[in-house]
């Protein structure tokens, strides 16, 4: 049987960082199960850990295949210095109508990039093969699936289980009588799946490994993490690390292959040695712990264990209007994030693109 090559960049480093996440995620929860039954993060640096260093760390890693690459910029200056302008201008809007208005869209775009970084990554492993329009259909179908029915449990249950961002942010529906409906489905599109890739393994004799376990390892996190398990603390852990911890691996392997050619920048040549990789981390967690501060002086003032500088910060609280003005800014670089990001994996004709540079010979 031949194992079809459709790793990014090498079969460990794609096991290791892309693939493996969510199933090391899944060891930790079994293997302290007391810990991940907590109904709360609790933990102060476990919190740290989770949100600041993975999930606020890989939104800045963005600026490393965007505002930090002359050539991106260069060929989409329209896309780089105007998209934030208007997207904070929506966002103070947004937050003037209503606080709920501005962190319902937000916990919604968030929900939309996470699922659209895993159909990105099936596009990625699935390059090579030369399938049937219905074969892609299936695939398609699938891993929306696997991210989109999780979502449906937790909204028709008419009551809150988990946040996004903070109590409230997301709309409940309360009917529970069609979550078995949606479950026949969801179990249909898994069966047929399984039973498309049984038999291209069959008649073919061949199987995309990476895809395959993309495409497990995505059904798995959301599923235990939303459905199965309903502590908050596993649900930040499931979805913050299947997330972040590829989307760091990817962006690494990019500017590793990048720095090689010819034409690349010297801060590339320097951040993305093997040798240097503390630099490309360290970059990333100063600029979250920098912007996690300023949120927990000026708006929370909850994490003063982690952000002891942040007392002598002067809460806006009780200013309606700098909280519409000063929070839509703390939020821009993750509200770019989702909104560039949705550019930067379909630049193929950009000389630094993904496919460009991740696959070339």
């Amino acid at each position: 049987m031949e194992l079809r090559n459709s790793w990014i960049r090498s079969a460990w480093y794609d096991s290791v960082f892309i693939l493996l996440p969510p199933f090391f995620c899944l060891m930790i929860i079994f293997l302290f199960p007391g810990l991940f039954g907590q109904t709360e993060t609790g933990n102060e640096w476990v919190w740290f850990l989770l949100i600041v260093c993975i999930d606020v760390g890989h939104v800045y890693s963005t600026i490393y295949r965007t505002y930090l690459d002359k050539n991106m910029i260069s060929k989409n200056k329209m896309l780089f210095y105007l998209s934030p302008l208007l997207i904070y201008f929506i966002g103070v809007c947004l937050y003037s109508i209503h606080p709920v208005c501005f962190w319902r869209t937000m916990a919604y775009l968030a929900v939309f990039h996470f699922i659209r970084q895993q159909y990105g990554f099936l596009r990625l492993y699935s390059r090579k093969e030369n399938s049937s329009r219905f074969s892609r259909l299936t695939d398609t179908v699938t891993i929306y699936a696997v991210t989109l029915y999780p979502l449906l449990h937790w909204h028709l249950q008419g009551k809150q289980m988990f946040n996004w961002f903070l109590e409230g942010d997301f709309a409940y529906l309360n009917f529970p009588e069609l979550i078995p409906l949606f479950r026949i489905l969801y179990g249909c599109i898994i069966a047929t799946y399984l039973v498309k890739e049984c038999w291209l393994c069959f008649r073919h004799r061949n199987i995309n490994v990476p895809k395959n376990l993309l495409m497990i390892g995505t059904a798995v996190s959301w599923y235990m993490g939303i459905v199965y398990f309903q502590g908050d603390l596993t649900f930040t852990l499931l979805n913050v690390v299947s997330h972040g911890i590829p989307y760091y691996g990817l962006v690494w392997a990019h500017g590793n292959r990048q720095q090689e050619l010819p034409a690349a920048p010297g801060w590339s040549r320097l951040i993305f040695q093997p040798k240097n990789i503390v630099i490309f981390i360290g970059l990333l967690l100063g600029l979250a712990y920098v912007e996690e501060l300023l949120w927990d002086g000026l708006v929370w003032k909850e994490h003063y264990a982690v952000f002891p500088t942040s007392a002598v910060l002067p809460g806006i609280a009780e200013s309606k209007s700098l909280m519409a003005l000063v929070i839509p800014l703390l939020a821009l670089p993750q509200l770019v994030h989702y909104f560039i990001d949705g550019f930067i994996w379909k630049m193929k004709k950009d000389t630094f693109g993904w496919s460009t540079v991740l696959f070339r010979s």
